[in-house]
This record gives C-alpha cells, sequence and structure tokens, in this order.
C-alpha cells in the first residue's frame, strides 16, 4: 500500500473511528483500526462487535492494500502532526507514515483476522432522511432520560417507532420519559437502539453535515452521516407502552421563562443535596408566582420563587437535577409544566401551540 491523505482529514477520520476501537484483551484486533484502499479512496474501520464505525476519505492511491493499526498510537500520532499531506507506505506489517521532518513507522497486523464489516440491505430496509439539526436536538432530548440498568436491556435504548403516521423517539428510565415527535412517516418501524450507538452518531456529525440517513432492518442501525457511517445492533426486545403514562388533561398549568426557572431550580438544588435532590414547587394562583422550597438538614433551607401564569394552586415534588436536565433540552424561551396533584406525573413543554417533544417527570413523596 502506498498513498497519500492530508492530516486534516486523516487526523478527523482517526478521531471518529477510533472511539469504537475496542480495549478488549481477548481480541487484540479490535484494539486496531482497519486501513483500506477503495478506488481513490481510503477506508478507515473499526468495530468492537456491538457498533461499527467507517470513514472514507480522499487519497492519492499508487499502490492499494489493506492493513491494521494499533488505533490508540496511530491516532495520537496523527493528531500531533503539523497540517499538510501524509505519505503512508506498508512494508509488510508494519506501515511509514511521513509528514515533513516527522517519520514513524508503527508494527501492525494483517488484516485477515480483522472482523468482517456489517452490512445492510439497502433496498429491503427502512429508510428515513431527517435534517441534521433535528436529528441532533432529537438525540439530546432522549438520550437524557435513557436508563443506566443493564438489568432492564430495553430501558437503556432510544426507542424508534411510528404512531399514526408519524415517527417518534421516545426513552424512559422509570422516573421520567422523553418522547420527541421527528416527522410523518409512511413506513412502519419499532427498534431499540442503543443509547450508545446513538451517542456515537451524535458525536460523530460534523459542522457542515446538514442530513442524516438512518437505515433500519430486522436487527440493525446505521446511520449515515455523508462520510461517516455508524452501524450498531438493535437491542432485542419489547419496548414498554409508555404512552399511557402521559396525562391528557391537567388540574395546574404553569408556564414560566426557561431562564427563570433554570435559576430557580439551580439555587434549590443548593440545599436539596442531603435529600437526594428533592424539591417541592408551589403554583401560587392569586400570586401568579411558582415558589421552590428546598430543605437541607443541618445547612439551612431555601424558598425561591418566579413570575409564572397559573392557572390554579397546585404542589408537587421533583428531583432537580430531573428539572434541570429537562430544562437543558427544550426548545424555546417560555415552558409550561403541568400536574394534577402530588402523585401525577408532571409535564413539561415547549410553550407553543402544538410543541413536538414533551418530558415527563415522576413525583416524589414529600
Amino acid at each position: 500500500m502506498k498513498l497519500s491523505v492530508t492530516q486534516e482529514n486523516l487526523a478527523r477520520a482517526l478521531g471518529v473511528v477510533g472511539r469504537v476501537a475496542s480495549n478488549r484483551a481477548g481480541l487484540p484486533i479490535l484494539n486496531n483500526i482497519l486501513f483500506r484502499t477503495e478506488g481513490n479512496r481510503l477506508l478507515l474501520a473499526a468495530t468492537n462487535l456491538e457498533i461499527a464505525a467507517t470513514y472514507y476519505i480522499g487519497a492519492k492511491v499508487e499502490t492499494p492494500g489493506v492493513i491494521t493499526l494499533p488505533a490508540k498510537l496511530v491516532s495520537e500520532f496523527v493528531a500531533n502532526l503539523p497540517k499538510g499531506p501524509i505519505e503512508l507506505e506498508t512494508d509488510g506489517t508494519r506501515m511509514t507514515l511521513t509528514s515533513g521532518g516527522y517519520t514513524s513507522t508503527i508494527n501492525g497486523v494483517v488484516a485477515d483476522d480483522f472482523p468482517e464489516l456489517p452490512t445492510i440491505d439497502e433496498e429491503q430496509s427502512v429508510r428515513y432522511s431527517i435534517a441534521a439539526a433535528d436529528f441532533k436536538q432529537a438525540a439530546a432530548q432522549t438520550l437524557v432520560t435513557c436508563s443506566n440498568d443493564t438489568t432492564r436491556p430495553v430501558l437503556t435504548g432510544v426507542y424508534w417507532h411510528t404512531v399514526d403516521g408519524a415517527l417518534y423517539m421516545a426513552a424512559t428510565d422509570g422516573y421520567r420519559l422523553a418522547e420527541r415527535r421527528l416527522m410523518a412517516s409512511q413506513s412502519q418501524i419499532a427498534a431499540i437502539v442503543p443509547a450508545s450507538s446513538l451517542q456515537e452518531a451524535l458525536r460523530s456529525l460534523s459542522d457542515g453535515t446538514e442530513e442524516v440517513e438512518v437505515l433500519f432492518d430486522e436487527t440493525q442501525v446505521r446511520f449515515r452521516l455523508e462520510e461517516v457511517e455508524i452501524t450498531s445492533r438493535l437491542i432485542d426486545g419489547t419496548y414498554p407502552n409508555y404512552r399511557q403514562l402521559i396525562p391528557a388533561q391537567s388540574e395546574t398549568n404553569v408556564t414560566l421563562a426557561v431562564g427563570d426557572f433554570s435559576r430557580v431550580v439551580k439555587v434549590a438544588g443548593l440545599f436539596a443535596r442531603e435529600s437526594g435532590g428533592s424539591v417541592t414547587l408551589t403554583a401560587d394562583h392569586e400570586a401568579q408566582k411558582l415558589r421552590i422550597h428546598s430543605v437541607a438538614s443541618e445547612l439551612g433551607e431555601n424558598t425561591s420563587e418566579a413570575e409564572a401564569e397559573v392557572s390554579s394552586d397546585g404542589q408537587i415534588t421533583l428531583n432537580s437535577r430531573y428539572i434541570s436536565d429537562a430544562l437543558g433540552v427544550l426548545d424555546g424561551e417560555t415552558i409550561t409544566f403541568r400536574f394534577s396533584g402530588k402523585l401525577s406525573p408532571c409535564v413539561l413543554t415547549a410553550s407553543q401551540p402544538e410543541p413536538n417533544y414533551i418530558h415527563i417527570i415522576m413525583p416524589l413523596k414529600s
């Protein structure tokens, strides 16, 4: 193999695929990145057997070839080179990289033992083209409520599914729930995408990407982000019927500025650390204010308030961190949250006629 590429392209490609490379001692080949020429392009790929990442970059190829190199070493070496062309040339299982006054020879491994890269039958797959900005926002809005409990694997993913002609993403950890409507859909889909795979796709998005293509088959999902492809196994199982948790109506509706709500929650959270983040929210219809109270038994207590539009009096106790997480991903300058007494779910949405995102937090015992 003999070719040249630019440092900028190679460093970015290694940064993307290198994150997927595994550190499994039992399968050392998974610690490596595959380098393979394909026409006038260089393919870089890595896999941990759950997720595979591939990245194509333009190259001036003199001699085609294939090799695998240790991910950590080659990524760090290339990242520290100056911008400009890099010459890559193999001799058996060794690759020499030359850039200006820098030359390094790295011992590699033949590619025969590298796992076969996953394939998807694109003709038979369900395909969606999503604006990159919408994909980025929807992923952030649902990943925040994924579970880390591996004893319930279906909750460690984001549920992509269609309802009434629309594509939705949803996630819950049992304490909170997020649902985002993405787009109209004539296809039917019900698939649980591992949170780690969606996070990897999110991290791999470049600023210039305008559209994300998502393909599903029976067992896999592929995210195509221009020159990057992230392919992952789906989580096997049936997602719980979360929609039954969404109340259609609520007794108390409170609308206020996101900035005001965020500040009073952060202040209240300082006094809620001893109580697991527990803060009590009181909606005052007469005063048209929201009050948040928290107690630290040894340090003191706090009451903060903010101007709000309040439909009726009500009180509920929530986890302050969960509120902050929700405010961090809600779109808009004002939000509405609603509930029906201390034991009902609290629903947070952006204050717009037809919000495409809802966030639910289950109450704590006050």
